[in-house]
């Protein structure tokens, strides 16, 4: 295993930095982040280790010293792929930062995601300016607004070099952090000076090497909203049943989230762990037990069920392996599919009323909650130091309670999932009582 992520810099940087901090140690101002500066992966302690090196990462703040100049350089900002709570936020922290601390007073943006640097789409490029974005943060969605799929890196980097523009924050997910190398590598290919830095934004909270992405908070408090409400309506009838749908393509993380504050969930299904419908561990069998054994012990028969928008692909033998423009898988409508389960096998069974919730596009769009938004400024601030010192093809992570750079050709390798092993998942299913066999092939 490697030791440490190393992060690529455009070069040395030189130039005094313009912010008010301090490199003495003596002195009681704020102090720059010195780059050999390390944040430890894996804090825990094992008996008898004998690890001498062991695995960190760059620690992300202000350098001393700026590779860019502030008066001459121009630096770009653009969203991609699905909207998220927060992305304004960043947004605006990074006009801002770049403006009024660092003294960069030209800032673009690119309209519709990597689109926006496509000349046959025509999207214009926006003036970032603090009086344009001095309210954004209010708002939901993005100002630069988005788009999915991948653009010819090349096209990309012609755009940069014509607009002179020598600093790019790409806003996104893993399909924008993949895009992200992918043009960092074309400038490094044309040896060009240009900082490519990636701040993680996906609200179903799967980067590597980052413990939690913005908006992934305010999306899980909504969903829990959400859960309560689909609680009240399930134990309203008699033999009640609601299921929800959550976000969630490949982790469930805002479901088993939701479920764990809420302790009103009954069933959980994510991605990373099968389930079967049929037989006596199956799902239809576990819900039937839960509410004869409600009716027999004389309490309100009811139950919610919690599923991440990815889980049981497996149940409905998806063949057709279609893509959106990200190059993603379209997966089959779970929630759709096992409502009609469930009502088919219920109907002669149990007078059940079922009602099917699905939530997740009104909360994609919402205004981060204050405690997302503080987050938001934090990456934003750290990504623009980041930049402004010549960090390259790299991204903002957060590990063990501190901001990080992580090189972004090892954050493109993977995705972060649930440890189904790991106390998490072992507290989500004693939080919900389901049984774990239930997830037996």
């Amino acid at each position: 295993m490697k030791k440490e992520f190393p992060v690529k810099e455009l070069g040395a940087a030189l130039i005094p930095s313009p912010l008010p901090l301090s490199s003495n140690s003596k002195h009681e101002e704020f102090h720059f982040v010195k780059n050999d500066v390390r944040i430890l992966h894996d804090v825990a302690v094992r008996p008898g280790g004998k690890e001498k090196n062991p695995l960190s990462f760059e620690q992300a703040g202000p350098r001393s010293h700026v590779y860019f100049d502030s008066s001459k350089v121009k630096a770009g900002i653009v969203t991609c792929g699905g909207l998220c709570p927060g992305i304004n936020d960043v947004i605006r922290s990074i006009v801002m930062q770049l403006y009024h601390n660092y003294g960069v007073k030209r800032i673009q943006g690119f309209r519709y995601g990597y689109q926006g640097f496509i000349p046959d789409y025509k999207h214009e490029i926006i003036d970032l300016t603090p009086i344009l974005v001095k309210n954004i943060h209010n708002l939901g969605g993005s100002l630069l607004s988005s788009s999915r799929g991948p653009q010819d890196p090349v096209e990309i980097v012609d755009c940069l070099e014509r607009n002179n523009i020598r600093i790019l924050f790409c806003i996104g997910g893993d399909g924008t952090l993949r895009g992200a190398h992918a043009i960092a590598e074309e400038i490094e290919r044309r040896n060009e000076n240009i900082s490519i830095i990636g701040i993680p934004k996906t609200i179903d909270n799967d980067i590597p090497y980052c413990a939690k992405s913005f908006g992934f908070e305010t999306a899980f408090s909504k969903a829990v909203e959400a859960v309560q409400t689909a609680h009240s309506e399930a134990f309203g009838y008699n033999y009640g049943v609601v299921l929800i749908k959550l976000m969630g393509r490949d982790s469930g993380f805002i479901a088993a989230n939701a479920s764990l504050a809420c302790p009103d969930v009954n069933f959980v299904l994510i991605p990373e762990v099968p389930f079967t419908l049929e037989g006596e561990k199956g799902l239809l069998r576990s819900l039937e037990r839960r509410l004869e054994t409600q009716k027999e012990e004389g309490r309100h028969p009811h139950s919610v069920i919690v599923v991440a928008e990815g889980a049981g692909q497996n149940l409905m033998h998806n063949s057709k392996k279609e893509k959106d423009a990200s190059g993603n898988v379209r997966y089959d409508d779970i929630g759709s599919f096992l409502k009609d389960e469930i009502q088919a096998y219920f109907r002669d069974r149990l007078p059940i009323s079922l009602k099917y919730i699905e939530p997740s596009y009104l909360i994609r769009s919402l205004p981060a909650n204050p405690h997302d938004s503080i987050f938001c400024y934090y990456l934003a601030d750290h990504a623009v130091h980041a930049a402004m010192a010549g960090k390259t093809d790299m991204m903002v992570g957060y590990w063990n309670g501190h901001f990080t750079h992580v090189p972004l050709e090892v954050v493109i390798q993977e995705k972060k999932r649930i440890n189904i092993h790991g106390e998490f998942w072992r507290q989500v299913l004693f939080s919900t009582g389901q049984p774990c066999d239930m997830f037996s092939p």
